[in-house]
């Protein structure tokens, strides 16, 4: 299979789904939200999912769930916690770019004001600081490229990725 895809990994509210939806246009590829897939494959929202399975179940769906996109000329926009699946990442480097969108976490308090609605993955009693610097290391060990947003328009940041894939 061709390595054509763009794969979107980073934090919660980081942007990966707007800025995917836009990237997919201006290349003329096709969009999918990893999230929404997962959501369909077991007929519940994430919420729901997390609720009833807890956070390994969630994991090990979404993991599963990932592993098996199988696409070309797709952007695709994944869940914060996908790089939580070892399968999934390795699936999504053979099949294209990973670029994490990288979002300091001044920026991301702002952004992500409700953490419950958002379906974030976190474990009990942790906070979205531990949960950052847990997840950063995992991001750029499975990036192929970086993209720190900074305080970047979307514009920028969408220049930044096409100048850069």
């Amino acid at each position: 299979m061709k390595k054509d895809n763009i794969i979107l990994i980073g934090m919660p509210a980081s942007g990966k789904s707007t800025v995917g939806v836009i990237l997919a246009k201006i290349l003329g590829y096709n969009f999918i939200d990893s999230d929404i897939v997962i959501q369909e494959k077991e007929g519940r929202k994430l919420s729901e999912i997390i609720e009833t399975e807890g956070i390994d179940g969630f994991i090990n769906i979404e993991n599963r769930v990932n592993a098996g996109i199988e696409v070309q000329k797709t952007v695709i926009a994944t869940g914060g916690s996908v790089v939580y699946g070892n399968e999934a990442m390795q699936h999504y480097k053979n099949i294209g770019k990973v670029i994490y969108m990288k979002v300091d976490m001044e920026v991301l308090s702002k952004r992500l004001s409700d953490v419950k609605q958002r379906g974030v993955v976190m474990k009990e009693g942790q906070s979205l600081v531990s949960l950052y610097n847990e997840r950063c290391k995992l991001y750029e060990q499975y990036a192929d490229i970086v993209i720190d947003e900074k305080n970047n328009t979307m514009e920028e940041v969408l220049a930044d990725i096409l100048a850069n894939v």
